[in-house]
């Protein structure tokens, strides 16, 4: 665990990250199930943590339950508030056993539920109930992806302090499996069109209710077939993707409509931070600028560490 920027190149382990990708839709149903709606769907998602990723405490009755993925012993562990507790070992097995699996585990802490059966935001999704196809498991390649994530998470982070306007925290979205952060300009947008595979048009339309600039991290799938960083303006202001950002290896993906940049580039920097930083700024900056944002009224220098903000 001595490099801080691991390797994780996708196609190794593409049948893991399906199968994982599933697992955790499994489990962020449940947190939906369970939780008042929350602007942009912020209350479904999980966050990063010393060990792997948790849906933090969820309700459940006058009890609260809360699910870990721990990617360094590789289980998944559920914890109640009255003090009980169970866990599975994570490995190579089915979505469908994972589905059944975490089904017992609910209801040993005392706190089943019926979720939706179906996978969202996946090509030609498969109820999990039936889903034998998926169960590939490569524990190196989860903790290196894992890894990675506690690196983007603290960049992100950073970002996200030099903001004062609304903006999302940093949380990972189970859905389409990226970790993300977005600022608002606090005015409405269009209504959005919808028609975003396997998610609720509804859905879609209160995410992208007010304009956006969001930016993430894929592991791969998708639109790119590789870990990358992405950066998005919703509505694209005019020339948003013409724009020139930096670093220089990033672009503008027309068929994602987003700018792209490479996980290997910031990788591989001198600096890996201040790349990423210099992306999500530059992007930022892009849709902002472009989408005349009231930007004096929203922006501020990065935080300091036990610094506050000057006034």
């Amino acid at each position: 665990m001595t490099d801080a920027w691991p390797d994780i190149p996708y196609a190794p382990w593409k049948d893991s990250c399906t199968t994982l990708h599933l697992w955790t839709q499994i489990v962020g149903k449940y947190r939906l199930a369970h939780t008042p709606w929350v602007n942009h769907s912020w209350h479904a998602t999980f966050y990063v943590t010393s060990r792997g990723l948790t849906t933090s405490l969820i309700p459940a009755g006058s009890r609260g339950v809360q699910f870990d993925f721990d990617f360094i012993d590789h289980s998944l562990i559920g914890t109640a508030t009255d003090g009980s507790r169970g866990a599975f070992v994570l490995q190579p097995m089915s979505v469908a056993n994972f589905y059944k699996r975490f089904g017992e585990l609910t209801d040993n802490l005392g706190v089943p539920t019926k979720i939706n059966g179906k996978p969202n935001e996946v090509p030609d999704a498969i109820p999990f109930e039936r889903d034998t196809i998926h169960r590939s498991y490569d524990a190196d390649a989860v903790n290196r992806f894992w890894r990675a994530l506690v690196q983007v998470d603290r960049v992100l982070k950073c970002f996200r302090t030099g903001f004062l306007g609304k903006v999302s925290p940093v949380h990972f979205f189970w859905g389409s499996f990226d970790l993300a952060v977005t600022r608002f300009s606090g005015r409405r947008a269009p209504l959005h069109p919808g028609g975003i595979p396997g998610l609720p048009d509804p859905v879609a339309r209160e995410a992208y209710s007010h304009e956006v600039s969001s930016a993430g991290f894929w592991p791969g799938g998708g639109p790119v077939d590789y870990p990358a960083f992405y950066s998005y303006a919703y509505p694209a202001p005019y020339g948003f993707s013409s724009h020139r950002v930096t670093p220089d290896l990033a672009f503008f993906d027309e068929k994602a409509g987003e700018f792209i940049l490479p996980y290997g580039v910031v990788k591989s920097a001198s600096d890996p931070d201040k790349s990423l930083l210099d992306f999500l700024e530059a992007t930022y900056e892009a849709a902002a600028r472009l989408a005349n944002w009231d930007r004096a009224s929203l922006e501020c220098p990065r935080g300091k560490i036990d610094v506050p903000r000057p006034l």
